[in-house]
């Protein structure tokens, strides 16, 4: 009896040591593991670096430090692009308050590796590169002197900012430093693999994939949050692009030259409204284009159109002014924004001297603006009688011909003319020719 009363105890003993322990697995398990409880935001810095890419960063850091993120890494590949952009950015991210990782995936080049050099901590994959970060005009040509001069301090303070040595980021910017050691020879821009890079302090380690980066960064099992651009950043990205800005532009105005030439309105017009309206609505997302912008091209469109009821021109050119501004205000770069406004203007006149040359200007809306009756001799009209028959016609001066004044024919008086010479007051001529209204005589 006494001994099934122990072995109930016993058990009773037993199941509170298994239940406890049970109980405290998950708390020693969640306490070992290092990461968890974090929150980690992951962003891609993707494709060319513009005013996009500016906006897209904007938003999703400024969400991962509401959500009190505890970790961002950067999932650099990118070949470079915009400076005032790359500018933006790293200013962005020097007033980020959460640590961050640049993590480059491929390449970091150009602007990428001044908004690696921005973040706290770099690391790369093993066929990664960061460097070559020349300031180069869009057709290709080195940078003037001052801009060379403003970017090269950039990187350096980028670098030093973080605690890194400022003549890597210097080499990177300027051909002119050499650096043997690291293949960076005079006249050539200094690119660092992630050997390289790591030796110099750049990079603090080079990681296969994400999960060993979140190994090394003591996040494993961290919850993670993965940002992506939403369809309008997409939009935005694309056209704020260097390249597609002219070509935009130079549809848009082909577009609406081209629906002046054709009756009512059409898919010229259209495609012509439908890119400026693409123009603007990216410049927009993207932080580029405000209200006022879009007023100033209001503005202008109703002045042109202001222009076809108001005598003067100014109107016209008011408008047309406003709107050239209007596009100047939304860019990211003045100069870039004259050379691309520049180049839709030379299509666009080449293309208007084309459709006059082969369609001529009578055309869709030009028909209202040119008179197309004519007063041809062919439907009646005629400027003044032909009187050939005065042609030896003989009658007497009335007055003297110096060479013009009047002689009177059968009792008709005519203003005629002579050769040239003088004929005195009533004397007796002859008509020898009739030029239109010009009666020719001579001296009898």
């Amino acid at each position: 009896m006494a001994s099934a009363r122990m072995k109930r105890y016993m058990l009773c003993i037993m199941t509170v040591i298994v239940l406890g322990f049970a109980a405290a697995v998950p708390v020693f398990s969640a306490d070992s593991e290092e990461g968890s409880g974090k929150l980690i935001y992951v962003i891609p810095i993707e494709k060319e670096v513009e005013m996009g890419l500016k906006s897209f960063l904007q938003r999703t850091t400024s969400e991962a430090e509401e959500k009190g993120a505890d970790h961002i890494i950067f999932k650099i590949d990118t070949p470079g692009g915009a400076v005032a952009a790359a500018e933006q950015i790293g200013e962005l991210l020097q007033g980020l308050e959460t640590e961050t990782t640049a993590y480059i995936v491929n390449r970091a080049l150009s602007a990428g590796s001044y908004i690696a050099l921005n973040t706290d901590n770099i690391y790369m994959k093993p066929h990664a590169t960061i460097g070559a970060s020349g300031v180069i005009n869009q057709d290709g040509t080195a940078a003037n002197k001052k801009a060379q001069s403003a970017w090269l301090s950039a990187m350096k303070s980028a670098a030093e900012s973080k605690g890194r040595n400022p003549k890597y980021a210097a080499a990177m910017a300027d051909p002119n430093i050499d650096l043997p050691k690291y293949a960076a020879e005079k006249g050539k821009f200094l690119t660092l693999g992630p050997s390289s890079a790591k030796e110099v302090g750049y990079s603090r380690g080079t990681v296969e994939n994400r999960e060993v980066l979140l190994d090394k960064l003591g996040l494993s099992g961290a919850e993670l949050v993965e940002k992506n651009l939403k369809f309008s950043e997409h939009i935005a990205r694309f056209i704020t692009n260097p390249v597609i800005v002219p070509i935009l532009l130079s549809i848009a105005s082909l577009g609406l030259i081209t629906e002046l030439f054709s009756p009512g309105f059409g898919i010229p017009g259209g495609i012509g409204i439908a890119s400026l309206v693409l123009f603007f609505y990216g410049h927009a997302i993207a932080g580029l284009a405000g209200m006022e912008e879009i007023i100033l091209l209001i503005i202008g469109a109703g002045l042109i159109v202001a222009e076809f009821f108001l005598p003067g021109g100014i109107a016209g050119l008011l408008g047309s002014a406003a709107i050239v501004w209007s596009l100047l205000l939304s860019g990211q770069d003045l100069s870039y924004m004259v050379m691309s406004i520049s180049i839709a203007f030379i299509i666009t006149f080449i293309a208007a001297m084309i459709m006059i040359k082969k369609m001529g200007m009578r055309k869709g809306f030009f028909r209202y603006l040119i008179l197309e009756d004519q007063t041809s001799s062919e439907k009646g009209y005629v400027s003044s009688k032909n009187r050939q028959e005065l042609i030896g016609v003989e009658g007497k001066t009335i007055t003297p011909l110096r060479p013009s004044g009047t002689a009177i024919f059968n009792e008709e008086r005519l203003d005629v003319v002579t050769e040239g010479g003088f004929i005195d007051k009533g004397k007796r001529v002859k008509v020898i020719r009739v030029e239109g209204v010009r009666v020719v005589v001579r001296e009898i």
